[in-house]
């Protein structure tokens, strides 16, 4: 059996990287831990699927992950809108997180996420709408309160996200 505390000093006598950079042009929007990183980046690859577009989000490699900014911006906006489209539940609480993260990197950024777009009204039908077996279908949120609730997810993040 290998004790934490053994590995953690192996890893770093070896000079293992005890954090990556995502980084865009000369800025770095984040520094997250290595196990932060690794799921980000398999949330990036499940959201590029589920979304059907390129993050933007290129792989990390020694360390250090490059961002491409109209891609990313693409992306964003893209994942706004999916977020904006459902009230179900579930769906919500698997991407709530991942969504403020990236909203939190696009700020940093300097891309434009176009709120007044996703609002009140999304221009798509909503879809992933859940059921409920005690009232029937949910309703979405009225667009400020979603769009405040994220704003807020996303404020909470920022201040937690090293860069």
């Amino acid at each position: 059996m290998v004790r934490l505390d053994t590995l953690a000093c192996h890893d770093q006598l070896k000079g293992a990287a005890m954090s990556q950079y995502f980084d865009m042009g000369d800025t770095t929007p984040w520094n997250p831990s290595n196990g932060a990183s690794r799921m980000f980046q398999r949330q990036v690859a499940v959201f590029e699927a589920e979304l059907g577009l390129p993050s933007g989000i290129g792989p990390m490699e020694n360390d250090e992950c490059q961002i491409s900014p109209k891609p990313f911006e693409t992306f964003a906006n893209a994942l706004l809108a999916e977020h904006r489209r459902t009230s179900h539940t579930i769906w919500l609480a698997l991407s709530d997180g991942f969504t403020a993260t990236v909203l939190v990197l696009a700020e940093r950024a300097g891309i434009k996420v176009d709120w007044a777009q996703h609002g009140a009204t999304p221009e798509a039908p909503f879809e992933d709408v859940q059921v409920s077996t005690v009232t029937g279908m949910s309703a979405p949120a009225d667009g400020e309160v979603w769009a405040e609730g994220l704003r807020e997810k996303a404020r909470q993040l920022g201040q937690r996200m090293p860069h």
